[in-house]
């Protein structure tokens, strides 16, 4: 039970890293669109999220899968730039509604396997010296969706605040923090490239 806490208490800790922003930040543009009544839509996107990186961080830390830890922190961000993009360019229709959502679990599931292979390195080093990972793989993993829907609550907190409080328009809402999310990502990508 020491062990569960222990790796539970460091996935949890990990995703809600200020350090390690980029995490926090794929969650928040992710779920920016969203508003509480919505909350089958959120959490069946972050489930695919979810699905997604525990499946290559079950590989990567098994060593079935190895990619460039370079490439990944340069993908990050492009999950959250293509996410910013979608948000901001996509209104809302009823007629595409559900078309729509299922591309979006879709695209969350895939950029979960990224995010997923960026948790992997930090997993790994941890992970060296236990018998067994199947525990501590599992309370990690866990950790890190507490983590999520701490994350995913707080936002829905300030879209209560802003659109329902102060008056802002969701579309507006939207678009301040997927433009914020945008702008962010942006600077993290060149910083990849370029240093």
């Amino acid at each position: 039970m020491q062990e569960f806490s222990l790796y539970f208490n460091l996935g949890l800790e990990h995703i809600a890293d200020l350090a390690a922003y980029d995490h926090i930040l794929f969650i928040l543009t992710l779920t920016a669109v969203y508003l509480l009544n919505q909350w089958k839509q959120i959490l069946a996107l972050v489930t695919a999220f979810t699905i997604g990186h525990t499946l290559t961080l079950a590989l990567a830390t098994l060593n079935l899968v190895n990619v460039s830890t370079d490439l990944i922190e340069f993908l990050i961000p492009i999950t959250i730039i293509i996410t910013a993009i979608t948000n901001i360019i996509v209104k809302k229709s009823k007629e595409v509604n559900i078309k729509l959502q299922i591309i979006k679990y879709s695209i969350a599931l895939f950029f979960g396997l990224i995010h997923g292979l960026g948790f992997s390195n930090y997993l790994k080093s941890l992970l060296s010296t236990e018998e067994s990972i199947i525990t501590p793989l599992f309370a990690f993993n866990l950790g890190i969706e507490a983590g999520q829907l701490i994350i995913v609550g707080f936002v829905i907190l300030l879209s209560i605040i802003f659109v329902k409080i102060v008056k802002t328009s969701q579309r507006e809402w939207n678009l301040i923090i997927s433009g914020a999310g945008l702008g962010i990502s942006l600077i993290m990508a060149l910083e990849r490239i370029f240093w």
